[in-house]
């Protein structure tokens, strides 16, 4: 029986084959992606991102590590291919080429992550401060973006645009 055959029967072997292996979704979350997830979800960014997701008109669906996948959004804002609200990754692509990206997911996961961190909502103010800073030091909102960084700017498609100052005289040669 071939592995064609085995997904026509609905056989063990078809059902493994047709759970995509990159989504994990089946899989048990850890401790600390329970955590988050009912943080985020009882803090309301789950809910918000749930509430954009809806009036956006993105497929929604179960992504890995108690991740929600809202993909195909189009509106023009914000003009990241990916952002999060809460435990939702809300993507321009397919669920599909989200999870087959794991640098990006995972870069995603970490500002669900900071989204509990921060109690949930008070994370966006922070986020767009943290973005303004960012801003006004390297010329983009992400280089200097603490919350960027943390979650790996090369991950998130940025690239690093600092780039060192001299130190001031008399400073001992430690840049400011």
């Amino acid at each position: 029986m071939t592995e064609r055959d085995h997904r026509k029967a609905g056989s063990p072997a078809g059902a493994a084959q047709r759970a995509d292996p990159r989504s994990l979704a089946g899989q048990r979350l850890t401790a600390g992606q329970r955590v988050r997830q009912f943080a985020n979800l009882t803090n309301g960014s789950t809910l918000l991102g749930l509430a954009v997701a809806g009036i956006a008109g993105t497929a929604v669906s179960r992504g890995p590590r108690g991740l929600i996948i809202a993909s195909g959004y189009s509106w023009r804002l914000p003009f990241a291919g990916a952002f999060t609200l809460g435990n939702v990754v809300i993507c321009r692509v397919r669920a599909e080429q989200l999870t087959a990206n794991p640098a990006l997911l995972g870069h995603e996961e970490k500002h669900c992550s900071q989204y509990a961190w921060c109690l949930g909502l008070p994370f966006l103010p922070l986020y767009f401060l943290a973005a303004g800073w960012s801003q006004v030091r390297t010329g983009n909102p992400a280089s200097a973006n603490f919350f960027e960084r943390r979650a790996g700017l090369a991950a998130g498609g940025y690239l690093d645009t600092r780039t060192p100052r001299p130190a001031p005289r008399g400073a001992g040669g430690i840049e400011v």
